[in-house]
């Protein structure tokens, strides 16, 4: 008998519409969006809640100094010396403006990344943290890899547009939003890309730079967490922010959201999707302690003195409290059930704590959480030896005297 054979599943669908869910607002998407490829992704869990061409291979530009950044943040520290090579000088606009020989701190060199883009600045960190540029992008793909992307390939530390043997540069909009999300969860990161101003010097104390924060959503809503911006004439302008709204975090990626002279259409995408975000979605709980009837055991006894065909355990669900107060994001039309899979067939012996089915919850149709149920009796499996030894005890025992205040009858 194979394995499905062995299972019995029985499902409940739990119903959402609790008091205060009316309050919801009930669109479908979001409204027009420009940018060919787009993601919102709930932070907390990864799940995508809208996508508009999301899997779509795509050149990215410099949001990729995202995952620059992080490997430098996990790789080097802040006062490392950083050295600048002829090829980082030799990098295309928009340049720091670095030169041959000069020598920076590392951290400095982190925002001017990530707060003005500079490309010859994500060469020399790139050098700096791999070795060389051809290292530090195979460090790139495999941390991309680490984080769960699917269909990412970097060439270059900075995102400009080049191609190699593994192909050309380029992510998809939910590679990024992953990115993102692993990446707000470095405080340092975070302290960079919500940095408004900054200034700092060569090592030499020769050379003095202020950097501005090119990113105009922190001024156009509230709750912005991180954020990037990148163009290439490959790309077009694109995008990839998080922002917390009520509690929720939400993860942004846009990719070729228009080209000279829509500059602002990025803007306009990322706005869209955090409004629909916030009005179709909230926090609820999943959890509803689901009744378990008692299990048949075949083949079992329960003590020493009772055998037959009718001996049960019950089922414990094994699950915290923890677990139990999660809360996930969900919105009105999400679907949410449960299943509980049990044994069909159940032999003994059955140990007290032995795991007999578990419990699984699903959000439109996905797995998302599951736990065990278990034995809460221990049954003792119905020997040939543990009959005769019956036949015997009762052989030798007065049925109709009292034993211990009772009577036997059989």
């Amino acid at each position: 008998m194979n394995s499905r054979q062995n299972i019995f599943i029985f499902s409940l669908i739990i119903i959402l519409l609790t008091p205060g869910w009316s309050v919801f607002a009930s669109e479908k998407s979001p409204g027009n969006l420009y940018a060919l490829s787009a993601v919102l992704m709930d932070g907390d869990s990864g799940r995508v809640l809208y996508q508009k061409s999301g899997n779509t291979p795509r050149p990215n530009a410099s949001t990729t100094k995202v995952m620059t950044c992080i490997l430098a943040l996990e790789n080097g520290k802040g006062d490392d010396y950083v050295k600048v090579s002829a090829n980082a000088v030799s990098q295309p606009e928009v340049r720091l403006g670095l030169s041959v020989g000069e020598q920076y701190y590392l951290e400095d060199l982190l925002y001017s990344l990530m707060l003005q883009s500079h490309n010859d600045s994500a060469v020399a960190i790139a050098e700096c943290i791999g070795g060389s540029v051809d290292n530090f992008s195979a460090m790139m793909n495999a941390k991309a890899k680490e984080i769960g992307c699917k269909n990412t390939h970097f060439v270059t530390p900075n995102g400009l547009d080049a191609e190699n043997s593994g192909g050309t540069h380029h992510t998809t909009a939910e590679d990024l939003a992953l990115i993102m999300r692993y990446a707000i969860h470095n405080d340092v990161f975070l302290k960079i890309t919500q940095t408004e101003e900054y200034s700092f010097s060569d090592l030499s104390k020769k050379r003095h730079f202020s950097v501005h924060n090119t990113n105009a959503l922190l001024h156009m809503t509230d709750g912005v967490l991180a954020g990037k911006t990148g163009y290439t004439g490959d790309a077009g302008y694109c995008y990839v922010c998080a922002c917390q709204k009520d509690n929720k975090t939400f993860i942004i990626a846009l990719l070729g959201a228009g080209w000279p002279d829509h500059k602002n259409y990025k803007w306009h995408d990322t706005l869209e999707l955090l409004n629909y975000g916030n009005s179709n979605y909230e926090y609820r709980s999943f959890w509803q302690e689901p009744e378990l009837s008692y299990i048949p055991v075949e083949n079992g006894i329960l003590n020493d003195f009772g055998a037959g065909s009718s001996v049960y355990t019950g089922g414990h669900i094994s699950v915290s409290d923890n677990e139990k107060n999660r809360q996930i994001l969900i919105s009105s039309d999400d679907r949410l059930q449960y299943q509980i899979r049990l044994k069909e067939h159940l032999s003994a012996p059955v140990r007290r704590g032995e795991q007999i089915g578990q419990i699984i919850y699903f959000l439109n149709d996905n797995k998302f959480f599951s736990c065990p149920i278990l034995a809460t009796e221990n049954i003792q499996k119905n020997t040939f030896t543990h009959c005769a030894e019956l036949v015997e005890f009762f052989s030798l025992t007065d049925l109709t005297s009292p034993v211990a205040g009772e009577v036997f009858a059989f």
